[in-house]
């Protein structure tokens, strides 16, 4: 932990020396001070956003999936025309290297619209507003989804920070569902 934030500290040094590369490095320092405060390792980190780029690529026909990766666990949302391509797309999802689990939720629907999938964004922004505020929870250990309403939240929490964030996202407007995706630390 010292260690990255020595890095990140020396990137800053590096940025005030460069001048005009002053705005990225900023930038690379804040990616910097967030990857060293999150719990999952930077390996483990890069592959989550590898196996979400994996699982984008995949052919699921007509459905609507998303795919999202925290701790190689993956959860998937969406929308699938029947309950065969709903087990079919966690099948192929399954195939995916270096993933650990698998979190279906994918409902058995028409595809969503793109109106829900705007009130889907502001309410996942709305949360994550709220979690900023809360002394309980840090947002560097929670993901937040949106689906249809239903606010999915991912993380390796302790079961306090866990409880908290589930009360921020359950009171905040428009969210019909909480679904706790959690890995608990510190039990």
């Amino acid at each position: 932990m010292t260690r990255k934030i020595l890095g990140a500290l020396l990137l800053v040094m590096a940025a005030v020396s460069l001048g005009g590369c002053f705005p990225m490095v900023v930038a690379g320092a804040g990616t910097a001070a967030v990857m060293a405060n999150d719990r999952r390792t930077t390996g483990v980190q890069v592959e989550d956003s590898n196996i979400e780029i994996k699982i984008a690529q995949l052919d699921f026909g007509k459905a609507h999936v998303n795919a999202t990766s925290y701790n190689r666990r993956v959860l998937l949302t969406g929308e699938a025309l029947d309950e065969d391509a709903r087990k079919a797309i966690e099948d192929k999802a399954r195939t995916v290297a270096s993933v650990r689990e698998v979190v279906n939720e994918i409902q058995v629907a028409g595809n969503s619209s793109l109106a829900s999938r705007s009130s889907d964004t502001l309410i996942t922004s709305n949360v994550k507003t709220r979690l900023v505020n809360s002394p309980k929870v840090s947002t560097l250990h929670v993901k937040i989804v949106t689906e249809a309403g239903t606010v999915f939240l991912m993380g390796l929490v302790t079961p306090d920070e866990g409880d908290a964030a589930v009360e921020v996202a359950r009171t905040t407007s428009g969210v019909s569902r909480v679904v706790k995706a959690f890995e608990y630390i510190g039990k």
